[in-house]
């Protein structure tokens, strides 16, 4: 296990595996490390650097919860590159980190070789964040890990996933006590996103998407998506000539990344960086 202290004094967990084109992977809003675990294996040749934000995972929690911010953790990731002295990474941010990647992007592109969206774009559906702040910050109502996975299996929009990955998926992001289920990241993260979209109307996108080009970028949407949608991705891509796009079937919010479909979009947004 390896850890860097920020500049405001958190410990960061970070991984750093495997030799070749380095891509930085960065997790959903209440994610950690493991969030790649089921895409790492098909990724050969590239060196994959992963990370808990602040939080979250085995990174230490901030006194200040109004750090937990978009802005404090693409800050976060420029020091974790600094420490490992990595002048340029590819990012393959999973919702909350794809929203990352676009504002490093615009502010630090010099450090970027291409950038991949997991199920996130310039524009979020509505009802995908009302979904997500119905569970942020909350633990689930089950007793052991193994009845909340059911509980997940039995959610819209995944098809054709088995038992085994909802109970790996459930140990990665809560924890099994006595009492019952809980969350393994910091709840006060519910109230920095809360004061978050509180504070008025949310900014536009669609620059910071525009800051990725020219470099290789992807998108890779799940058909049932309630956050990104079908039109939102076919506006990237007239958008953004190139674009590499997949449209994965029975996923939702987010697809695993080792869908067919999804791999087959990463290997060649991979392939235009070698």
């Amino acid at each position: 296990m390896a850890y860097f202290t920020t500049s405001d004094g958190i410990e960061i967990y970070y991984e750093d595996a495997g030799t070749g084109l380095p891509v930085l992977c960065l997790a959903g809003l209440t994610r950690n490390a493991r969030d790649f675990d089921f895409v790492a294996p098909h990724l050969p040749g590239c060196r994959l650097i992963r990370m808990d934000y602040r939080g979250r995972g085995r990174s230490g929690w901030a006194e200040d919860y109004t750090t937990y911010s978009i802005q404090r953790e693409a800050l976060d990731v420029l020091e974790l590159l600094a420490h490992l002295h990595l002048p340029k990474v590819a990012i393959l941010g999973t919702s909350r980190g794809g929203l990352i990647a676009m504002v490093l992007a615009a502010t630090a592109k010099d450090g970027l070789l291409g950038v991949a969206l997991n199920d996130v774009g310039p524009e979020l559906n509505m009802d995908g964040l009302t979904a997500i702040m119905g569970y942020l910050g909350k633990n689930p109502q089950a007793k052991t890990l193994d009845a909340f996975a059911r509980q997940r299996a039995a959610l819209p929009g995944f098809a054709n996933v088995p038992l085994t990955r909802w109970q790996q998926e459930a140990s990665h992001t809560h924890v099994e006590t006595p009492t019952g289920v809980l969350i393994n990241y910091d709840p006060k993260l519910r109230d920095a996103v809360l004061e978050g979209l509180a504070q008025g109307e949310a900014p536009d996108l669609w620059p910071l998407f525009a800051a990725i080009a020219p470099l290789p970028c992807a998108v890779i949407h799940g058909e049932n998506s309630d956050l990104l949608t079908q039109d939102a991705v076919q506006k990237m891509a007239e958008f953004m000539p190139g674009l590499i796009t997949a449209h994965v079937p029975d996923r939702a919010h987010v697809p695993f990344l080792d869908e067919p479909q999804a791999l087959e979009a990463l290997h060649t947004w991979l392939e235009q960086m070698q």
